[in-house]
């Protein structure tokens, strides 16, 4: 079979597309015959060495994978061969087939394609955990999403809409904003040519904002915390600027506020019971319609280092899938 790898660590670039043995399932596994796979900032930072999962080389990078069980390890019986599923791995997913462990494998809904199953779990998992889970987002409240056309982003904007919340969403151009609204978002901010703290105080009245969703970091990371309401929550998603920001802690004293870690990964591995429910409340609400995943861009397999490079750049709007063909 055919695997995107990465042989040593670099930019997109290095990655090549060469011929590996088939994976086999161990005990507690499957093979997964796979059909689309999605892009996420993390697969550009682990193949950079600059992410604290550290697969040893070499490695085909990619975490979300949509296809079809091919064949089950010893000791599976909740999934059967030719069943649609989808999982969400470390890495591996840029491959014609990938090994998975079968408690992370979780059967598709009817009617949910393969392209969109694969831009949904990590992203949707990480707002939802975010937004719900930390944050505790209330019905009335506002909360102001950074980076708000990424993948974390537009899905954080249609969970807080879902939870009743007034969502502003900032961003760095017209056609990300544009984006931002399509998908629920209630006020827009272009923090590259307005100032975003005194942009907030007018669509606050002063009063700041209930919840800060942060998955970028640098220079806006200060002035977000500094505009948020009493008893606000700054949730630390990301740093996708790469820059983590210096952020004086006089201001939680002053502000009555917290700094909230989000670690949804960590999160899955030590309460998969309550990964599993969010899991499968946010299948029933991409069934109900409620939220959908964007999709910017589609890409075969040998164009797997195109994507990662989009994504590297800030090209991408929502998300951008592998499609691997038949």
């Amino acid at each position: 079979m055919k695997a995107v790898m990465c042989k040593q660590f670099g930019p997109p670039q290095s990655l090549v597309l060469e011929d590996v043995p088939a994976p086999v399932p161990g005990k507690g596994e499957v093979v997964i015959d796979v059909k689309a796979a999605s892009v996420n900032f993390p697969d550009v930072l682990i193949i950079e060495n600059k992410y604290q999962f550290k697969p040893p080389l070499p490695f085909s990078p990619g975490s979300e994978v949509a296809g079809v069980v091919k064949s089950l390890g010893e000791g599976v019986s909740h999934l059967t061969v030719g069943q649609p599923v989808v999982a969400l791995l470390g890495h591996g997913a840029f491959a014609e087939e990938v090994a998975a462990p079968a408690d992370k494998v979780v059967p598709l809904p009817p009617g949910v394609d393969f392209a969109t199953a694969a831009a949904m779990g990590l992203t949707y998992a990480t707002s939802h955990h975010a937004v719900i889970d930390r944050a505790q987002l209330k019905a009335g409240e506002t909360m102001l999403v950074l980076g708000a056309a990424g993948g974390v982003g537009v899905a954080a904007i249609e969970i807080g809409k879902i939870v009743g919340a007034r969502v502003i969403a900032a961003a760095s151009s017209a056609d990300k904003l544009a984006v931002c609204k399509a998908h629920g978002a209630d006020e827009l901010i272009n923090y590259a040519t307005e100032d975003l703290r005194e942009r907030i105080k007018q669509l606050t009245g002063g009063k700041g904002v209930d919840v800060v969703y942060d998955p970028v970091g640098g220079a806006y990371s200060e002035a977000a915390l500094r505009s948020t309401a009493w008893r606000g929550r700054f949730l630390v998603v990301g740093f996708a600027n790469g820059e983590i920001p210096r952020i004086p802690l006089n201001l939680t004293l002053l502000k009555g506020c917290a700094i909230v870690g989000v670690f949804w990964g960590d999160f899955a591995r030590r309460e998969p019971e309550a990964n599993y429910r969010l899991m499968t409340e946010l299948f029933r609400w991409l069934e109900q319609g409620r939220i959908k995943p964007h999709i910017s861009g589609r890409y075969p397999l040998a164009r797997t280092a195109d994507a990662l490079i989009a994504m590297a750049e800030r090209k991408v709007t929502g998300k951008v899938v592998i499609l691997v063909e038949e």
